[in-house]
């Protein structure tokens, strides 16, 4: 199995959306990891969108970065460009991908406007996860 951790900021969107759905989407390819530079919670709204799916992320832990657990990886995907910059250095054999994804995070306004933004999201994740796993099954 492929051991892949997903990295953002403060693990608790976009990244524990990618572990959900390689964890769900991915079984038996995949065995997914999440952290981040600092440990921020799981988002009430991240799991919410993904309720919505039928995955549940609630049980997810938002964790800081293992460098230890780090080394062990085969991929490592970035899901922001601060995790992607500040990511501790890794040893060669560990490939990096760098998915930027807009941070839903940030979206001010009404409650609907802002759980648009998570969904959005959520969607172009899955959409990641799913070619990503099409791949990972070529090369197996």
């Amino acid at each position: 199995m492929l051991k892949v951790m997903f990295l953002c900021t403060g693990n608790s969107c976009r990244s524990q959306m990618a572990e959900g759905f390689a964890r769900e989407i991915g079984k038996g390819i995949i065995e997914p990891y999440s952290a981040g530079l600092i440990a921020a919670g799981v988002n009430k709204r991240a799991i919410a969108v993904m309720k919505e799916i039928g995955i549940d992320i609630s049980k997810q832990k938002s964790e800081e970065i293992d460098e230890e657990l780090l080394g062990n990886m085969d991929i490592i995907i970035t899901l922001c460009g601060h995790a992607e910059a500040s990511c501790p250095l890794t040893p060669p054999h560990i490939r990096r991908r760098h998915w930027p994804i807009d941070d839903p995070v940030e979206t001010i306004g009404a409650e609907e406007e802002i759980m648009r933004e998570f969904r959005r999201a959520r969607d172009e994740i899955k959409g990641k996860i799913t070619d990503f796993i099409t791949e990972a099954k070529k090369e197996a």
